[in-house]
């Protein structure tokens, strides 16, 4: 138990968190969700459940003169059976928009088994832990703490040695963006270099990260949370879930990318839309899903997925990737003469052909920490730039 009698325990309120839709009481705590409570209500899907309690871009923000920051909070760690361990998460302090700290809570958290192979998974309660930042310059300062992007975590209790205030709106453009596991973060060193946090940060804009790991698969309750969430810009990225789940087949996939975006313009008929497809995926660009891993890898010490589907079914309807691509591009195309704000992104513009060979995906899927980098830097250089869909003060 904390003893020290100059701290100042402030309540964690929503006031206090960006890049969060909803914040759940807990008996603890506060708990941050990506998705809305009715959204989850529909959900049945266990690992988007788990993805959208994952605080991916979210963050703690507050103005405050403290030299010293304690968070106290209770991560779920997920452990995948026959994988070697994943990396503890990480918590980045930013200050006055500058990196200015990093941290991990080690050996403490609940920890969630999955069997990939069975399809099981089992949670283990464990203890909380606290994340300290020492050495802040004194003075006034705006203060970002963001959460680690794949851990569950349950906020307990804030702490500082002077009091905190919420961060006035500075008047900075909002970005939603939706995705997959990639956009999520997947293999990221920490939260603000994920790909989306890296370009929200070039962009000098607020960011709302819907990535949802495994989940970017067309939901009508996704499409309506867009809708529903105040934004400047939007961008979502189809097409790697859909292949990669053998969710639809190209029949269901055209009126469903209509409906998605329909549903988006009902809340937000004039701001900036782009669409973005898919990055380069080898093992996927003309092969359908599912993917499944490949547990032979696993002895090589990085698991490794693989395509399983077979190419001949492309032509009765089957997704992959460059089927994928070349429907989205129609699509925008067809609609964007109606719609001048609305814009397309091919993805390998992102992470072609040139950046596979050179920084290949680790595990057939996801990018490492240098490519989400390379993916951040260079989305801030098409979308926020001249004559990008988000450039600052473009005509429509």
């Amino acid at each position: 138990m904390h003893t020290n009698p100059d701290w100042i325990t402030t309540p964690i309120t929503a006031d206090l968190l960006r890049g969060a839709l909803d914040v759940e009481r807990t008996e603890r705590g506060v708990l941050p969700h990506r998705l809305p409570a009715w959204a989850r209500a529909q959900n049945v899907d266990g690992q988007l459940a788990m993805a959208e309690s994952q605080p991916s871009g979210v963050r703690l923000v507050f103005r405050t003169r403290a030299t010293a920051v304690e968070l106290d909070a209770l991560p779920t760690k997920r452990v995948y059976v026959g994988a070697p361990p994943r990396p503890d998460g990480v918590y980045d302090l930013v200050v006055d928009g500058r990196p200015a700290g990093r941290a991990d809570l080690p050996d403490c958290g609940n920890t969630l088994t999955i069997d990939m192979a069975a399809g099981t998974a089992e949670q283990r309660p464990g203890a909380p832990g606290t994340v300290r930042f020492t050495g802040l310059a004194d003075g006034p300062k705006d203060v970002e703490i963001w959460l680690p992007h794949t851990e569950t975590t349950e906020l307990l209790a804030l702490r500082t040695d002077a009091p905190v205030e919420p961060v006035p709106d500075r008047g900075r453009r909002v970005w939603l963006h939706h995705g997959s596991s990639i956009s999520h973060g997947s293999d990221a060193a920490s939260p603000t270099t994920t790909w989306p946090a890296l370009a929200a940060s070039l962009g000098g804009v607020e960011l709302i990260n819907l990535g949802l790991g495994g989940s970017a698969l067309l939901d009508p309750f996704t499409a309506r949370t867009l809708r529903d969430t105040p934004a400047d810009l939007i961008s979502v990225k189809i097409g790697i879930n859909l292949v990669n789940a053998d969710l639809m087949r190209l029949r269901a996939f055209t009126p469903a990318v209509h409906g998605f975006l329909d549903t988006i313009r009902e809340g937000h008929p004039t701001a900036p839309l782009l669409v973005v497809s898919p990055i380069l995926c080898p093992i996927h660009e003309d092969t359908p899903g599912p993917c499944a891993p490949d547990f032979s890898s696993i002895s090589s010490g990085q698991l490794r997925f693989r395509a399983t589907g077979d190419p001949a079914e492309v032509a009765s309807g089957k997704l992959t990737l460059s089927v994928i691509r070349d429907e989205l591009a129609r699509i925008v195309a067809q609609r964007a003469a109606q719609d001048p704000n609305l814009h397309y992104l091919d993805g390998r513009d992102l992470y072609g052909a040139a950046d596979a060979a050179e920084l290949p995906l680790p595990d057939e899927l996801h990018p490492d920490a240098a490519t989400h980098r390379r993916i951040g830097e260079r989305f801030a250089g098409l979308a926020f730039t001249g004559e990008g869909a988000f450039a600052d003060g473009r005509a429509a």
